[in-house]
């Protein structure tokens, strides 16, 4: 297949300025999803929380950006996607410093929840107004994405580390100052793309979902992200080490997220096409996951790190069939599909440290390991629908590229 990093006209490389504005806010939007994964302990300690407490910071991020998913599509379709990145960088701005300021867990959780807000009408919207200025059509901008989201996921734990090693508040003042200069890039660099003809309504996102397609496909990530998130939230209280080495393994396992995504999973699919590695993926996944849960301190540690490489391998699968099964305009699709996936997102935070309370600290793992599982069934049991027509809809996805690609 053709190497996406080569310079050549469909490189990911040769993109015009907005989209590496775009991008590079991306990078820093994904960078806050990770982040308090070494500090989690810390501002436990700090904040006199307990681990459960704590890990609401996820869930109430999360849960805000599941809902936040129905507002996207009606707000950037009425106000323009450029604008549209601008509010979500505005609230991240205003609420990751908030965070920083909080005195009690519950401030913090409910900072967390005005973040999550941000993040869902500037994360989606990036992904449109990326695909839509991208040069190279929607492979190279997909490409492009994940490796915002792979070098987000990456550096967020590192920069956590260094400055929550501090004080876990910094982090939140470093992200609000970063955000700060993407909103800057936007604003100099970033023209207000073309709105669609239609405007769209809060329910056109739960209305894709009548498609059987894009509702396996979302079904299938919700499993899949259960798991993602059990790993993310979960296991720095597992690991229970500093927040340099905690950083340090999430780094890594960042790193990987970001190299099977961007490089691995493009040349797996063409060999052995998407549904075969995205269910093998799982299952692989599923295995490391009981290890981690099973064996020691070193094996959970590199547990850790080796989920990055089927995490990323997942996060291209899903995107490209969340974007390309349907037949309904990719804003749509992508806000319909994120809407059902981040609830697991979610929900794992919440749930892990309560069935560990319950049972024990392996148990956890074991529902991760069963979630992948699951999520692996629905891609097997509904690969009729998840390939229905999309040949056609890559056709039709292919001259809608080519006609934003002449109108920019």
């Amino acid at each position: 297949m053709d190497d996406p990093f080569d310079a050549g006209a469909g490189s990911i490389l040769r993109q015009p300025k907005a989209v590496w504005a775009t991008a590079g806010a991306s990078v820093v939007a994904f960078m806050g999803i990770g982040l308090v994964d070494p500090i989690l302990p810390s501002i436990a300690k700090g904040l006199d929380a307990t681990a459960g407490q704590v890990s609401l910071l996820f869930t109430s991020y999360f849960l805000i950006t599941a809902v936040a998913m129905l507002l996207t599509g009606f707000v950037s379709s009425r106000v323009g996607g450029r604008k549209t990145l601008l509010l979500g960088l505005a609230f991240v701005v205003v609420f990751a410093g908030l965070a920083g300021t909080s005195d009690t867990v519950g401030q913090l959780v409910g900072f967390r929840a005005g973040w999550g807000l941000g993040n869902a009408l500037f994360v989606s919207t990036a992904l449109a107004v990326i695909v839509g200025a991208a040069a190279g059509g929607s492979a190279a901008a997909i490409l492009l994405y994940e490796s915002a989201l792979g070098l987000g996921m990456a550096c967020g734990p590192l920069l956590g580390a260094v400055l929550g090693n501090i004080s876990w508040r910094y982090p939140f003042f470093g992200t609000a100052t970063l955000m700060a200069v993407g909103f800057l890039c936007i604003t100099a660099f970033l023209k207000e793309q073309p709105r669609p003809a239609r405007k769209t309504s809060i329910l056109d996102p739960i209305r894709a979902l009548g498609h059987g397609g894009l509702a396996s496909a979302a079904v299938s990530a919700f499993f899949y992200n259960y798991t993602f998130f059990t790993v993310l939230a979960f296991t720095p209280f597992v690991l229970n080490m500093t927040p340099y080495r905690s950083g340090a393994v999430f780094f890594a396992w960042g790193v990987l997220l970001a190299v099977f995504s961007v490089l691995v999973a493009p040349r797996m699919q063409q060999r052995f096409g998407s549904l075969k590695v995205l269910g093998g993926s799982l299952v692989l996944l599923a295995v490391d996951v009981l290890v981690l849960g099973y064996g020691g301190h070193t094996a959970a540690v590199v547990c850790t790190i080796l989920s990055g490489a089927f995490i990323g391998v997942n996060n291209t699968v899903y995107t490209e069939l969340a974007l390309g099964v349907s037949d309904a305009p990719r804003p749509v699709a992508s806000a319909g599909y994120n809407f059902v996936r981040w609830f697991a997102a979610a929900a794992a935070p919440y749930f892990a440290p309560k069935i560990e309370e319950w049972s024990n600290i392996r148990i956890p793992f074991v529902v991760a390991a069963a979630t992948a599982v699951l999520g692996a069934v629905v891609v097997l049991v509904r690969r009729n629908a998840l390939t229905h027509d999309t040949e056609v809809l890559q056709s039709k996805h292919a001259a809608e590229d080519s006609v934003t690609v002449f109108a920019n």
